[in-house]
């Protein structure tokens, strides 16, 4: 942009300011100078930063301010000064100076103790002015002195004056030192050529009914505006990146024709452990991998309840215990809502297809792949005609809408499904195959007892958290929930 150009696009108050800026380095310099108010400096100033005529440091600085009791002395007199007043005439003693010079109690003690190292004084039963005591009251007193200064900043401050601060912060209210916050401003090149120019012209900001009419617009130019410049960020609300993912994790199941799952997060360990045909000796089901809570829960119904324990004892070749059945747990699955809906449906209610996306509990020990909290997606197809190549399918189209070109799956075993599999995604940032999931087909053993028969029924469960991982460059889980505002504010939005 040449220099022509950029006069024209001058806001009104970029042209007030800019007289000042080559002998003026701070915000309040030019605010003082220019009359304008604290706002319309800073706007002309970020605006001019925008246009690369400034550069603009932002300052942090102690300055030194009189404080409440100060300006009651600024106008009445240090206490020291009333003190000696009292008694220059004649001597009297400690309680009359009080009843005379109306100074609280904690006043007359300095008073007393910075007069008596001045040699001020003379202390007995009746207090006495010195000839120093006498000069004193002549002539104006450092303290007196430093406080006609004030503010200043504390930086300026020479060895006397920074001795003399020091004793004066020791006294109640007398001073105060407060961080405060300036902009020191220095002209760029193109600045020290613009400040060299008198801006003259006489532009118009927008067009208005009165201008029409009286056609006051022919005899002016428009300011020019540049929508190509810098402008300050400006972060919007919006959701936590997390919902964002979530939300459109839904849609992609939603657009598949599939239902959404939802249930309790607490659970019995019927519905998240036996339903699902874990043993009840199984190693998941002990303290180390699952938060169990107080009091037992109720089991479903006797027909339910019957057909898994019956299942159990056949399958695994033990006594079933209904009361480790009984027990409440947090879902460390949300299987968990696959089991439970699949014992809600009736043979008319085929065929079906059901997801859920939630959150899950396990007791882990934390680190940047593993939360004790997490978010996982389940999903079930519930079809006489459903088979092993539409589960690979429905799972190829959601992990591709979610942003993974290549997708492959590997045999694997899960303790209830069969045939199952392992899903992996390549991930082109680490140039490699991450693993996301599992998924397979419902054994019989879990099929039969909720359903009543067995039919094929597709599954798959896998963490939300790792599938999201590298679109916001995160490589640490514990990141998600870090709560940092910078953070939010700056990642970018699932698209």
């Amino acid at each position: 942009m040449s220099i022509n150009e950029l006069i024209e696009g001058l806001h009104p108050l970029e042209r007030k300011v800019l007289p000042y800026l080559s002998v003026c380095k701070s915000l309040k310099e030019i605010q003082e100078k220019s009359k304008l108010q604290e706002i319309e400096v800073s706007r002309a100033l970020q605006w001019l930063e925008n246009k690369n005529v400034v550069k603009i440091k932002r300052n942090n600085f102690e300055l030194v301010e009189i404080g409440k009791n100060g300006k009651i002395y600024f106008e009445n007199g240090l206490p020291e000064k009333q003190f000696l007043k009292s008694i220059k005439i004649k001597n009297l003693t400690l309680d009359a100076i009080s009843d005379k010079t109306k100074l609280s109690r904690q006043e007359l003690n300095i008073s007393l103790g910075l007069l008596k190292r001045k040699n001020a004084i003379i202390f007995g039963k009746e207090i006495e002015i010195t000839p120093v005591g006498k000069e004193l009251l002549k002539s104006k007193s450092p303290e007196e002195e430093f406080l006609k200064k004030l503010p200043v900043d504390k930086s300026s401050l020479n060895e006397n004056e920074k001795k003399l601060l020091k004793d004066l912060l020791k006294r109640k209210e007398l001073v105060l030192v407060n961080i405060k916050k300036d902009k020191l401003v220095e002209l760029t090149s193109v600045g020290k050529k613009l400040s060299k120019i008198k801006l003259t012209g006489d532009y118009i900001e927008g067009l208005t009914p009165a201008i029409i009419r009286n056609e006051s617009w022919k005899d002016k130019k428009f300011r020019r505006y540049d929508v190509e410049i810098n402008v300050p960020k400006i972060y919007p609300g919006k959701r936590h990146f997390i919902n964002e993912s979530k939300n459109y994790a839904k849609k992609i199941w939603l657009s598949m024709g599939f239902k959404e799952m939802t249930g309790p997060a607490v659970n019995s360990g019927f519905w998240n452990f036996d339903a699902l045909f874990v043993p009840q000796d199984h190693p998941a089901r002990e303290m180390q991998d699952t938060f169990f809570l107080k009091g037992k829960s109720t089991l479903p119904e006797k027909k339910l309840v019957d057909a898994v324990k019956k299942q159990h004892e056949d399958g695994w070749d033990y006594k079933w215990d209904s009361e480790l059945a009984k027990k409440t747990v947090l879902r460390t699955h949300t299987t968990v809502l696959s089991a439970r809906t699949l014992a809600g449906l009736k043979e008319s209610d085929f065929p079906v297809k059901y997801f859920s996306i939630g959150r899950n509990y396990r007791n882990e020990a934390l680190d940047w792949s593993h939360l004790f909290e997490f978010n996982q997606s389940e999903g079930i197809v519930v079809d006489p005609k459903a088979n092993f190549k539409q589960l690979l399918g429905y799972l190829r189209e959601f992990f591709e809408k979610m942003g993974y070109d290549k997708v492959r799956f590997r045999p694997a075993y899960f303790p209830y499904t069969e045939p199952s599999v392992e899903i992996d995604v390549y991930s082109n940032e680490k140039n490699k195959w991450l693993e996301l999931g599992g998924a397979g087909i419902l054994r019989p053993e879990v099929v039969k007892p909720l359903l009543g028969k067995d039919i094929p029924v597709l599954a798959w469960g896998f963490g939300l958290g790792r599938v999201i991982l590298p679109y916001y460059g995160i490589k640490d889980l514990r990141d998600f929930y870090k709560n940092d505002l910078k953070q939010l504010k700056e990642m970018k939005s699932w698209i």
